[in-house]
This record gives structure tokens, C-alpha cells and sequence, in this order.
């Protein structure tokens, strides 16, 4: 019979990323997909913009018009792992810069219609770190490492109903890659460790819903729900010893790990004050505690359960929008949505630092003629920095911090037809 062992700190984790990274994120998720949506901090859900809208509100690909967008960012993250509070030592990752793509199209389906197919591939999640062999006090020695990758299909179908109303749908096809590595070398004793370094991945299905509805010549509504994203357990070939649990090694052999994306739901506004001003907000729900409460490894008949902790987001985004001439366009945006881990689960999460609360953006555009179009972002997320709460527990680590600060800078290129 499967026995289940629950780990509650010093879980030696996993995480989830873009080719490799830690990105400008609410929880591991970008706070927007391409140059449009990061000038605009997220705001966007019925202010779409781009071809990048399948994968927030699919209705928009009626809205943007016949056109394709090609997006790249450079995404640079700072993470610290701090262990001076408990005698050890302070840490900073290595790699600090990620190569972020994406591509989106949409079209009517024939002239002069009312429906539009479109879709593209997305990069829109992820979170890793790679920490060397650090002095973590008491004589023990820790070191970390995860990356994951997490990307998107979506083809998208939309239909403006009527001059108010248009609707849309996207079929959500996931695809996402997970490796991580933590260790604690306690002198021999009480050894603790996963490897999981040689990456896993596989792939993932679910939907989106979007709808926009224009209130009036100066206000449109935008609402948007994106299903759980649902993924085979992903599989690791282990050696005997690859997972050590307080000095005893597991046997070789085939480990799962269940590894979902969770549901989402937005709703947003956008209030167009003149034909050159548009305002947007953005309110968001992201269903973290759903996949990210509870991690398990299963495998040689041995469920091992992680306890992360994640809490939901609630995300505030507020975007502007201001052509300054008919060919040239700024833009700027604020989100903000408190860190899903607590000070009682930093112990759990030192290679899942996904701390960071206040994004700043600011973006512009260049309209060369009525196809070409270039547009950039620049993007600051300021260091925060979450202390384990105090505990009787030496386990829990009491004291000890992880802190996050991000900056991205990227480029789009925009076709319309």
C-alpha cells in the first residue's frame, strides 16, 4: 500500500517557468503577454490592442482587426535567498536575463464577416532559480535550482454579435516543462534532497471565454474566464538516492508530479475620454490555492506531499493609452496583487520566489504607414522581500527571507492586413 509522507517545510521543491526564468508575474503568470499588454500592465481585458488577446479576453480578436504581432522581451530578474537571521549565509541566483517570444494572429473568416479566427503561440508563465551550495547555519549546507516552462496554443474564435456586443472562445493547448534540484547536506545525518533536474514535460487542455460590450461610445465592459489547465502527471526516471528524505534514499524508478494552471476570471473596463485617451482597469482572479496549495511526488510507492501554501490573487491593473499623433502612441500601467506566499511558507518556496507586488510599465508605438507598426515596453517590479514568521519549529526557518525584484524590456513588430 502507498504510503504518504507530508513534508510541510523545507519542502526541496518545484517550480514553473518560461524557457527558463522567473518572469514579471503575478504569482508565475506574466502580468501581460506581448509589448501591447505589458505597456498597459495587464490592463487590457476590454481594451485588447493586439493579437496577444487570445490568451486574455478571446473575444478581442473581433475587436483588433486583421493583423499579426510578432513580441519579444528580455526578462531580468533578481532573486535573493537570505539565511543571516538563522547564522548562515545571504545568496543571490545566478542567470538574470530570458528570452521571452510571442506570436499572434487574427483575421474574419471571410470578407466583410462578423466572425474572426486567429490564435498564436504564447509565452505567459514561469519561475526558476539557480542557487549555488550556500552556508544555510547550524553546521548545513543548502543549494537550489528549478525551471519551468509554461506555454500556450490558442486558437481563438470570435464573433462580433452586433455594433455592442461581440463574444469569443479559445481552445487552450498547453504545453509546459518542469526540472528542479534542492538539497540539505546536515554532515551526513539527516541528509535531505530531490533531483528532478533532468526536466520532465508534457502537455495540457483547456478553454477561454471572453466578452466585450460597448456601454456606450465612451465605456466598454470586458469580462474573461480561462478554465483550469489540466496536465497528465509529468514523469522523472530516478536513480536510488535521487529523492533522500532525512538521511533514507528512495529507490529508482519511475516519480510523477502533479502540476496544474490554474483558473482565472477578469473583468475590465476601459473608458475612452476622447478619441486620442483611453483608461482602462482591470480587476483579476487567479485560483492559486487550487494547484499551487499542495505539491506531491508519487513513486517508489511513496506519496511525498509539499506543502507551498499559495494563496489567490486578486490583481489590480490600471493601463493608459495616448496617441500624441496619428502615427505615434504612449502608453504607461500600475498592477499590483499581494504575493501568494506567506511568511509561514517561505520555507517551502526557496526556489518558488514569487514575491514581487507592484509593477510599473510604461510603452510607446510607431505606426510607419496603414500595415507596419513597431511598438516597445519597459517594465520595473520593485524588490519584496517576505521573512519566515517566527516559530519554535528550526524547520520552518524563522528569519530567514527570499526576496524578488524584476525589470523587462521588449519589442513588437505589428502587421495589419
Amino acid at each position: 500500500m502507498k504510503k504518504t509522507i507530508p513534508i510541510k517545510r523545507l519542502a526541496l521543491l518545484t517550480a514553473v517557468t518560461l524557457p527558463g526564468s522567473a518572469l514579471a508575474t503575478n504569482g508565475y503568470q506574466l502580468i501581460g503577454v506581448g509589448t501591447y499588454q505589458m505597456g498597459m500592465a495587464g490592463a487590457v481585458t476590454a481594451n485588447p490592442g493586439s493579437a496577444m488577446t487570445a490568451v486574455s479576453n478571446p473575444a478581442g480578436a473581433s475587436r483588433v482587426g486583421k493583423r499579426s504581432d510578432f513580441s519579444m522581451q528580455a526578462f531580468m530578474p533578481e532573486r535573493d535567498v537570505d539565511f543571516t537571521a538563522i547564522g548562515g549565509d545571504k545568496q543571490q541566483s545566478a542567470v538574470d536575463m530570458y528570452g521571452v517570444p510571442s506570436i499572434g494572429w487574427t483575421a474574419p473568416v471571410a470578407d466583410g464577416s462578423d466572425v474572426y479566427f486567429g490564435g498564436g503561440m504564447y509565452g505567459t508563465s514561469g519561475m526558476g532559480v539557480d542557487y549555488p551550495v550556500t552556508n544555510m547555519g547550524n553546521g548545513m549546507q543548502w543549494d537550489g535550482y528549478s525551471n519551468i516552462s509554461f506555454w500556450q496554443m490558442a486558437p481563438v474564435l470570435a464573433w462580433n454579435v452586433n455594433d455592442k456586443l461581440s463574444l469569443g472562445a479559445s481552445l487552450n493547448i498547453d504545453y509546459q516543462s518542469v526540472a528542479l534540484k534542492q538539497s540539505i547536506d546536515t554532515g551526513g545525518v539527516a541528509d535531505t534532497s530531490i533531483d528532478l533536474s533532468r526536466s520532465a514535460s508534457g502537455f495540457g487542455l483547456g478553454f477561454g471565454l471572453g466578452v466585450l460590450y460597448d456601454m456606450n461610445e465612451a465605456i466598454t465592459l470586458g469580462f474573461s474566464y480561462k478554465s483550469k489547465q489540466h496536465f497528465s502527471p509529468m514523469e522523472y526516471q530516478l536513480a536510488s538516492g535521487d529523492i533522500t528524505l532525512m538521511g533514507t534514499a528512495m529507490p529508482a524508478g519511475t516519480y510523477e508530479l502533479d502540476l496544474d494552471f490554474p483558473q482565472q476570471a477578469a473583468a475590465g473596463i476601459a473608458f475612452h475620454a476622447s478619441p486620442q485617451l483611453t483608461v482602462s482597469a482591470d480587476l483579476k482572479w487567479i485560483n492559486w490555492s487550487e494547484t499551487m496549495k499542495e505539491l506531491t511526488i508519487n513513486g517508489g510507492g511513496t506519496s511525498i506531499a509539499f506543502n507551498t501554501g499559495w494563496d489567490d490573487q486578486t490583481v489590480i491593473a490600471l493601463g493608459v493609452n495616448y496617441d500624441i499623433t496619428s502615427k505615434f502612441t504612449i502608453r504607461g500601467g500600475y498592477n499590483y496583487a499581494k504575493s501568494p506566499i506567506s511568511a509561514e511558507d517561505v520555507a517551502s518556496n526557496l526556489i518558488l520566489p514569487a514575491v514581487v507586488e507592484t509593477h510599473y510599465t510604461i510603452g510607446a508605438e510607431y505606426r510607419f504607414n496603414n500595415h507596419w507598426e513597431a511598438s516597445m515596453h519597459y517594465m520595473y517590479a520593485p524588490e519584496n522581500t517576505v521573512t519566515a514568521a517566527a516559530s519554535s519549529n528550526p524547520m520552518d526557518l524563522p528569519g530567514a527571507q527570499i526576496s524578488l525584484s524584476e525589470t523587462s524590456i521588449g519589442a513588437n513588430i505589428g502587421y495589419r492586413f
